[in-house]
């Protein structure tokens, strides 16, 4: 839901104040809108507004890496696509020790969720470039709850569908990243996320399901 009385104050309490800002300042864009849910929820697909709006995001996310560009940040899309597991978590695991100390990701965010969001935010950004390949839909329901990340493909015969689900460790409630990793992937069974995809005619040997899972600047993927 936006808001367009949006106040700076509850950009840190309010998951949609963000977006609400971006678009009262002109940087998104409405391009669909639709009710979900028995209370008619209003859900928005917006956009970002122009050439330079984008080329703007483009140098600013740019900014973010220069000090690493020894990193190939292609290198995580390349073992996704390939299904090679090991180079995704150590594509990961490198680019966290060397990057995310520039990130505010503090334990003290107003959001409980705060540090899940990022590492969300961050991974949409690596793949962003597969969106001449994929639609690429994030927080959307599907099945009996709302997946992190899908990638449906436009060539159903080239490339496969992907789920992800993102958890950061909770220490008094799971021994280690690889309990937090089994949590993540059954989450993506026992709520059925793979409905959409199916219901398009994708087979279930066609799907990849992906938890990637993080305790600080530790990464595990599976």
């Amino acid at each position: 839901m936006l808001d367009e009385q949006i106040v700076f104050n509850q950009l840190g309490s309010s998951e949609t104040a963000l977006w609400s800002l971006l678009l009262a300042t002109g940087y998104l864009k409405v391009v669909a809108a639709e009710t979900v849910g028995a209370r008619k929820k209003e859900v928005f697909t917006l956009t970002l507004t122009n050439l330079e709006v984008s080329i703007l995001f483009e140098n600013m996310v740019n900014s973010w890496f220069r000090d690493n560009t020894r990193i190939p940040y292609n290198d995580f899309i390349k073992a996704m696509l390939l299904d090679d597991v090991d180079s995704m978590n150590e594509f990961m695991n490198d680019i966290a020790l060397a990057s995310f100390s520039n990130f505010d990701v503090s334990k003290s965010a107003s959001s409980k969720d705060a540090p899940e969001r990022f590492y969300l935010g961050f991974v949409l950004g690596l793949i962003v470039d597969l969106a001449d390949r994929f639609t690429i839909k994030s927080n959307r329901e599907s099945g009996f709850g709302r997946y992190d990340i899908m990638l449906k493909p436009h060539n159903q015969e080239k490339d496969c569908a992907y789920i992800i689900e993102f958890k950061v460790h909770k220490p008094r409630k799971e021994k280690d990243l690889e309990q937090t990793l089994a949590n993540a992937r059954l989450q993506i069974e026992e709520k059925q996320y793979e409905a959409e995809l199916t219901a398009e005619g994708i087979a279930p040997e066609r799907i990849r399901k992906y938890g990637i899972v993080f305790r600080g600047k530790e990464c595990l993927i599976g």
